[in-house]
């Protein structure tokens, strides 16, 4: 982070209010540093939803809107997602480089030897109805992991950090599996060590103590791709309150249970799940053009989910990934005539070749076809987010451990622009009251 230049901020009738740094990341637009501004104006900056605000400064992800790209450290998403593993994935989210061989080996080595939960977490589960969704069960659990695991909660010392990161990414595939078996009613499966992360977690997942498992290498790989395209998306909702969490010295258990409750919106995580719920609504390929108007219609409350992202102005990198994927999971199961899928490459055919979702750009995104994937691999829909969760948690604590690292990193506080009653005394017949 360099200064490049600066800007001075003039008033209307051009008094010179202030001059502020303007500052140079590695790529991506200049930032305005505006941290003297309200001593040097006794104003402050305007900016709902922070959509102009950049936070703080990291060298984990970054993405370009415009250009439909996407980097982990510098590395293209299309290459990390084609070559690469999860686990290789979230080595180069912590450390900040892939991992050799020895290095592998033994990051893999150290996650399989975390992946038990304690036994007394199970009573955690007995508390919950069976029909509680699985979101509001994470939540509970993953925040309880601290009362567990108290041994590694210094956040000043990078070695606690590190055995605090082991122990997130080891475990909470665990407690989503167990999430899963909880409402079903079926017994929980423990881990296997000889079993790969992806096998291990489908495993525990989808199997029964009745029969052996075995992974099928198409459906494990369809999974790590999931993993690795929702594993970061820089300062996103969920990272940010993750951050902000941290910000104030919470413990990590604390804070990614912030970064999971805040996914769980519907504006946010819920995205998958929502595009399979449109699909079941739609029910067949002769009402799509209904839903289409319906689309168009501002008045009308219905959205098509799955098309259009906040941040990609043209077209999601993950999703071409992601439909690649969804071909070759539902081809490796015979599921080609499947009603949902044939419905969803119409819903998305006609979608591409209509002027209004050409004209706004709304392409389809990485939700529109992971949820049909999940749905293939036999988890079902209120899982969809749970599974995101697993896969963003090495996000999260890359994130909340660069910026406890960073010298800069000091309490969240953003200010607001205050529009209610101007200052008013208390009437009398009120100072009376007993």
């Amino acid at each position: 982070m360099t200064q490049s230049t600066s800007v001075t901020l003039t008033s209307k009738d051009s008094k010179t209010l202030c001059e502020l740094p303007v500052l140079s990341g590695t790529t991506g637009p200049d930032v305005l540093d505006v941290q003297s501004l309200y001593k040097q104006t006794g104003m402050f900056t305007y900016d709902p939803g922070f959509t102009s605000t950049a936070s703080c400064r990291s060298a984990i992800t970054y993405i370009d809107g415009e250009a439909g790209v996407l980097l982990y450290r510098g590395y293209p998403i299309e290459q990390l997602a084609e070559k690469c593993t999860f686990l290789e994935v979230c080595y180069l989210l912590l450390e900040g480089e892939l991992p050799d061989h020895q290095q592998l080996q033994a990051f893999e080595r150290n996650i399989t030897l975390h992946t038990m939960v304690h036994d007394q977490l199970n009573n955690f589960f007995k508390g919950f109805r069976r029909d509680a969704h699985p979101m509001a069960i994470m939540v509970g659990v993953v925040g309880a992991l601290s009362a567990f695991y108290h041994d590694a909660l210094d956040i000043r010392s990078k070695c606690d950090r590190q055995m605090t990161a082991i122990r997130l990414l080891a475990k909470v595939p665990t407690i989503v599996a167990m999430c899963h078996k909880y409402s079903t009613g079926t017994p929980f499966m423990y881990p296997k060590n000889k079993l790969s992360y992806v096998e291990n977690f489908m495993r525990m997942m989808l199997a029964t103590p009745c029969e052996e498992f075995e992974p099928n290498p198409v459906l494990v790989k369809a999974l790590d791709r999931i993993l690795i395209l929702h594993a970061d998306h820089e300062q996103n909702a969920s990272t940010s309150t993750v951050r902000l969490a941290g910000s104030s010295g919470a413990n990590p258990f604390a804070c990614i249970t912030a970064g999971i409750a805040c996914l769980w919106g519907a504006a946010h995580g819920g995205a998958n799940e929502a595009v399979l719920n449109m699909l079941e609504e739609i029910q067949d390929v002769s009402r799509i053009g209904i839903y289409i108007d319906k689309a168009k219609d501002k008045s009308d409350p219905f959205r098509l989910m799955g098309f259009g992202h906040r941040v990609y102005k043209n077209h999601d990198p993950r999703a071409k990934l992601m439909r690649e994927t969804c071909h070759q999971v539902l081809t490796e199961l015979g599921l080609c005539d499947d009603k949902m899928f044939k419905l969803a490459l119409e819903l998305e055919r006609i979608a591409l070749e209509d002027e209004y979702f050409i004209e706004k750009k709304l392409y389809p995104n990485v939700d529109f076809y992971s949820g049909i994937v999940l749905h293939a691999l036999g988890i079902p829909s209120k899982m969809f987010t749970a599974i995101f969760a697993m896969g963003r948690t090495v996000g999260w604590i890359s994130h909340w451990d660069e910026m406890i690292a960073d010298p800069e990193q000091k309490i969240g506080r953003p200010r607001q622009l205050y529009t209610g009653a101007a200052r008013r005394d208390v009437p009398a017949i009120h100072g009376n009251a007993v």
